[in-house]
């Protein structure tokens, strides 16, 4: 009995030390109050998303939820304000499956609020599908949509700067790769429902984030706006929410005993969002609060620049075929005037 007590007790005490050093994290402490702003947060209706919006509408921001479950969001936005004392949390409604939908989503932002000081692209996932737009979901979800969406309310950043562009990112870009070919074609579309291609659809994904936050910190480079990039940590939420159930089952037991709580994992991203005196390191990714080193295709500069190009391309013909539906029979100057717009976004 005392060897089995004792061997108990061995097993508890290096639980402790694994999880409390290895996956429990560190705190963002910084004392910053936002009375007058307003951050978006996608995927603020669950998981660290939701955990985010909470600690930023109790230091007085207007919070904007960009979720595309309405049941669920209508839910958080009650519990956030209950919790925090703020009545100025909102939903909004985004799919970041569709490109459509991100675009009707910011010109509702862009018609109906003086300012965006924040913009947290939190939301992701992992699994099988497609978005509307035919693209891999992971791809559509985590990178493309706040690609765009990051894109669209730039301007409006701009105007009330300083403002933070915060994408949450995983340490698992250290595994992905781009293949520009499915990029610069009109589909990037994954059939196979396995884990490892969902797997490794997600790593993918994630290493886009990195590159993207950036290049975009190049060209935002000595404006009132910055941007970082981050891993939040082992985290159990609804990320895998696309994996079959037996998936999830397995997952669950390790999940619930190593990963951090969403309450933890959304520190870093507080962090980033939040602490004064890293203005210098826009671009750079952050792990526990603090700067940390992206692996080697992260750091590639001609890398993330050329990740800008299919986009650029995609959104010129897409500009190009809405010009030819509704300029017909206007003046060529008109149509010389629509071209001569410098496209820096997708």
């Amino acid at each position: 009995m005392v060897v089995l007590l004792g061997s108990v007790a061995i097993v508890v005490a290096c639980y402790v030390l694994v999880y409390y050093f290895g996956f429990k994290g560190v705190r963002c402490f910084t004392p910053v109050k936002l009375g007058g702003k307003t951050a978006i947060v996608t995927g603020g209706n669950t998981g660290i998303g939701k955990a985010t919006a909470l600690e930023l509408a109790k230091r007085g921001s207007r919070v904007i939820l960009a979720c595309r479950n309405q049941k669920k969001a209508e839910a958080a936005v009650l519990d956030i304000c209950r919790e925090s004392g703020n009545n100025q949390v909102v939903f909004m409604q985004l799919d970041l499956a569709s490109l459509q939908s991100v675009r009707r989503f910011a010109e509702t932002i862009l018609k109906t609020e003086l300012r965006v000081d924040i913009l947290i692209n939190n939301a992701g996932l992992m699994g099988p599908g497609c978005t509307e737009d035919s693209f891999s979901m992971a791809f559509g979800v985590n990178h493309l949509g706040h690609f765009l969406l990051t894109n669209l309310l730039l301007k409006r950043m701009q105007q009330c700067g300083p403002s933070r562009i915060v994408n949450v990112s995983a340490l698992l870009h250290r595994l992905g790769n781009i293949d520009f070919s499915l990029l610069a074609s009109k589909q990037d579309l994954e059939t196979s429902q396995s884990i490892w291609h969902n797997f490794q659809d997600y790593c993918n994904s994630k290493l886009c984030n990195v590159l993207f936050t950036r290049e975009l910190a190049n060209m935002l480079e000595c404006s009132n706006v910055t941007c970082y990039s981050l891993h939040p940590g082992i985290i159990y939420t609804e990320l895998c929410r696309n994996m079959s159930m037996w998936q999830q089952f397995l997952l669950m037991p390790f999940a619930k005993l190593f990963f951090l709580d969403p309450e933890g994992g959304s520190q870093t991203t507080l962090y980033c969002a939040l602490q004064e005196g890293i203005e210098a390191l826009s671009g750079r990714y952050f792990s526990n609060c603090a700067l940390q080193q992206v692996g080697h295709k992260g750091r590639d500069d001609a890398l993330a620049k050329k990740l800008w190009e299919p986009h650029q391309k995609k959104e010129t013909r897409r500009r190009a075929a809405y010009v030819h539906q509704h300029t017909t029979g206007r003046a060529e100057t008109s149509m010389r005037k629509v071209f001569s717009i410098k496209l820096k976004m997708f």
